[in-house]
C-alpha cells in the first residue's frame, strides 16, 4: 500500500480496545464468540483518501510475552509489524464481497459520505510466535486510483 500510494501514506486508528468479535471472527479464530479480544480498526489513507478499512482482532491469549507490543502500535501499519516478525505465519487468505446487510460493512463505510452497494475484503488469520490474530481487510471505493 506504502508503495503504491504515490503520495501521502498514513494510518488513521479509528479505535481500539476491548470487544466481543462478530461471530465469524470468533469462528475464525477457533474461539468462543463472547470472549473479548483487542479489536482494532484503522483506516489506510493515501494522500487522505481512504483506500482500506482494516480490522485486527487480537485474543488475550495472543498478548503475551513478545506480542504484548502489538497493543501499542497507535498509528504504526500492523502489516510492517507482522512482516518483520520471523516467527509471523500468515493462513489462508479468504475473499468475500460484503453486502450492507453484514457486520463489516456498517464499520468500513461509516465516514464515507456515499456508501457503495458491496464492498470487498479478504482476511486471514497470522500467526505470532504461534498466537493467532485475525486481520480483515475491506477495499474502499477510494482504492479504484490505486495504480496496482
Amino acid at each position: 500500500m506504502r508503495q503504491a500510494c504515490a503520495g501521502s501514506f498514513r494510518v488513521q486508528v479509528l479505535s481500539q480496545g476491548w470487544a466481543r468479535p462478530l461471530r465469524s471472527e470468533a469462528r475464525a479464530l477457533g474461539s468462543r464468540r463472547g470472549r473479548r479480544c483487542i479489536v482494532r480498526q484503522v483506516l489506510l489513507l493515501c494522500d487522505e483518501r481512504p483506500w482500506v478499512f482494516a480490522r485486527t482482532v487480537i485474543p488475550v491469549t495472543s498478548l503475551h510475552g513478545p506480542q504484548r507490543h502489538l497493543m501499542h502500535l497507535g498509528s504504526r501499519p500492523l502489516g510492517a509489524v507482522l512482516f518483520a516478525d520471523k516467527s509471523m505465519r500468515r493462513g489462508v487468505v479468504e475473499l468475500t464481497r460484503i453486502a450492507p446487510a453484514h457486520g463489516l460493512y456498517r464499520y468500513a463505510t461509516a465516514n464515507l459520505q456515499r456508501k457503495p452497494a458491496a464492498i470487498w475484503g479478504r482476511r486471514s488469520v497470522f500467526r505470532v510466535g504461534g498466537r493467532p490474530l485475525l486481520v480483515s481487510e475491506i477495499f474502499l471505493p477510494g482504492i479504484g486510483n490505486c495504480p496496482l
